[in-house]
């Protein structure tokens, strides 16, 4: 089978960076060492090649991941390797962040590029989950990587059918919780507010869509597809979490236009290299505190302040403030982690260099 690479997001732009004797090919999925890529030629399963294996050695996120587009190079044996990983135009990078025995952040501060190349970034959040509503947290902290990733964040509020009263209310705490941002009520069983999402892929853009698991991101990805191509469960009854059921991410190239990236359920996500996306989802809050006496202002008890008095007066949800400080306190941190990595991989090439500089001079006649 062929493919017309423009309708997956091929241009002169990215044809100017292929090297020599190479051809380009989109990664639609990714296994250890190994990716599955489409060419203008049919699928292939392609190992890394040499360039891809030590740049990846020293920094995780050059491993290819889904979106990427890569260079193949063909090889006396018959077949294509993944010789090359082009420019990336945007990449949402999680944060290697997670919670220690004792309840505190721990990581290494390199962080794991889930979707590449993505015009998109659909963050998918159930209207019920449990006896609990949305998750105004997680849709903050998903709509700030969006920003920062350079893609453009659309919150789906999914499984709409099944919240019977309120929904009008609920989208309002979503525009809230991401203001500037597209919102949306969709129910993917029912077909309501799935054209509405598929008008966002016209010609060749790609989407990545995140969420928890049991978010109904398989269920929406077969709707837009019009055939069910991911597997699919339901939400356990006993306590309303979802299965994982889509357990690799897989790019997938629609009928009508356009490509989606489906994920697996996302439990926690940590922030990585945080600069303004932070600031853009709580822009009301960064209004707030330009107008604050002090210029340094903390919000935590100094005189004058105008987040302060938000709080008080009631403007100011006390939770969107809170959600607010976890992700500046997150964000610091994985910055200083990631400032200390650096310093430590300096140290140890001055080490290397400075050895093989006094091996040279012993050996010098």
């Amino acid at each position: 089978m062929s493919y017309d690479l423009s309708l997956l997001g091929w241009t002169d732009l990215r044809a100017a960076e292929l090297p020599a004797d190479t051809v380009p090919a989109r990664v639609a999925r990714v296994d250890r060492g190994a990716a599955e890529v489409i060419a203008a030629d049919g699928q292939h399963h392609v190992k890394y090649g040499a360039r891809v294996r030590r740049a990846s050695a020293a920094d995780p996120v050059a491993l290819p991941c889904v979106g990427d587009w890569a260079a193949l190079r063909w090889l006396p044996e018959g077949r294509y390797e993944l010789d090359e990983v082009l420019p990336r135009t945007t990449a949402f990078i999680r944060g290697g962040v997670s919670r220690d025995s004792v309840g505190g952040l721990s990581g290494d501060g390199q962080g794991q590029v889930l979707a590449a190349n993505v015009d998109l970034v659909f963050v998918a959040e159930p209207s019920m989950h449990s006896t609990d509503f949305a998750d105004l947290g997680r849709i903050e902290r998903l709509v700030a990587l969006a920003w920062e990733s350079g893609g453009t964040p659309v919150v789906l509020v999914t499984k709409s059918d099944l919240f019977e009263n309120g929904l009008d209310e609920l989208l309002d705490d979503v525009r809230v919780a991401a203001p500037g941002v597209d919102v949306h009520a969709v129910s993917s069983l029912h077909g309501d507010g799935v054209p509405l999402v598929a008008d966002y892929l016209g010609g060749s853009r790609t989407a990545v869509i995140l969420g928890p698991s049991g978010a109904g991101k398989s269920t929406l990805v077969n709707a837009l597809a019009g055939d069910p191509l991911m597997e699919t469960q339901q939400v356990r009854a006993a306590d309303g979490r979802g299965r994982h059921t889509t357990v690799h991410r897989e790019l997938i190239p629609l009928p009508a236009g356009g490509l989606i990236i489906d994920t697996p359920g996302i439990r926690r996500i940590g922030l990585y290299d945080i600069g303004d996306g932070v600031d853009l989802v709580f822009s009301d809050i960064e209004a707030l505190a330009s107008r604050c006496h002090f210029g340094d202002c903390g919000h935590s008890s100094e005189p004058g302040c105008a987040v302060l008095a938000a709080l008080e007066s009631g403007e100011l949800p006390e939770r969107r403030l809170e959600s607010w400080r976890k992700l500046q306190r997150e964000a610091a941190w994985m910055a200083s982690r990631t400032d200390a990595r650096l310093r430590k991989e300096q140290l140890s090439r001055w080490k290397f260099i400075t050895k093989e500089m006094r091996r040279s001079g012993r050996n010098r006649p």
